[in-house]
């Protein structure tokens, strides 16, 4: 079974993931956090297979939550979703190690092409 941790501030982001992301993968335990702090508490709890996360939230932004999860498993795949104007964010996710990046709105092909990518798929 493939375990994804979805973060997201926005409970009808998380459902939006969720939805797309079971239409496609039948073998799928979806994971919720609604801030970094909690992702990175789950992550420890569950170690799944991939994470997708929002970069600007309370408590710990997305950034920072991706730091520490790769501090914790520098293998683990992380796919950013976020708003536009958040470039210089963007751009420092990918230095620090984050798979990919998705910038809302995204089409469901876009998500599901780098959720694929990010497990192994083609």
């Amino acid at each position: 079974m493939i375990k994804v941790l979805v973060v997201d501030d926005a409970r009808i982001m998380r459902n939006i993931l969720k939805k797309t992301i079971k239409e496609k993968f039948d073998d799928i335990h979806i994971i919720e956090a609604r801030d970094g702090q909690d992702a990175i508490d789950l992550f420890k709890k569950e170690q799944p297979h991939l994470v997708t996360m929002d970069i600007t939230m309370e408590r710990k932004n997305g950034l920072d939550a991706a730091k520490e999860i790769l501090k914790i498993d520098n293998n683990a795949k992380i796919i950013m979703v976020t708003s536009l104007g958040q470039e210089k964010m963007l751009s420092e996710c990918v230095q620090v190690g984050v798979r990919d990046y998705i910038v809302k709105p995204f089409s469901k092909e876009r998500i599901l092409s780098s959720i694929s990518t990010a497990l192994g798929e083609k």
